[in-house]
């Protein structure tokens, strides 16, 4: 459970302290490449969700971080795999630096939009919390298919049902 808490937290603070550099050295100036043209930074105030998907839906996906926030902080507790914590982890990282964005940025509480910065060549523009929500999935998904119980199981008396913890 420490590790998820560590992971949210580190994930967190990286994505909203590049975002808050950005802001001031990206957003506004020309874009700015890298590794010879191949990664661009370039600010993109995004009210949509990856991609500029629905972008009028900002209060939906507004909600939507909230309750994925709420689900994972109620599952943490009983977390006992090391890949599931992270995969979670980067998950709450990712949902909690987009929900601050969409919080606190303009053009007002729940409806503000992301900051998007970091493109690779023709794709979208993303951000790191972007990464952790998706890194965070690719982890869970691998542990789904490994067959890697999210909580560990409580061993029960034959013919009962066994308790999670």
């Amino acid at each position: 459970m420490y590790l998820l808490w560590t992971v949210a937290a580190a994930g967190f603070a990286v994505d909203q302290i590049t975002k808050a550099i950005a802001a001031v050295v990206v957003e506004g100036h020309e874009p700015r490449h890298a590794l010879g043209g191949a990664l661009t930074f370039t600010a993109f105030r995004n009210p949509g969700a990856a991609g500029s998907f629905a972008p009028r839906a900002t209060l939906v996906f507004t909600l939507l971080a909230i309750v994925v926030l709420v689900l994972i902080a109620r599952v943490a507790p009983s977390v006992r795999s090391t890949g599931w914590a992270a995969g979670l982890g980067l998950i709450f990282a990712g949902a909690g630096g987009n929900l601050a964005d969409r919080v606190f940025r303009t053009p007002g509480f729940g409806r503000g939009a992301v900051l998007d910065f970091i493109q690779f060549g023709d794709s979208g523009i993303f951000n790191l919390a972007d990464q952790c929500v998706t890194a965070g999935a690719v982890i869970v998904l691998i542990q789904t298919f490994r067959g890697v119980p999210l909580r560990t199981v409580v061993a029960s008396p034959p013919g009962s049902r066994p308790l999670e913890q």
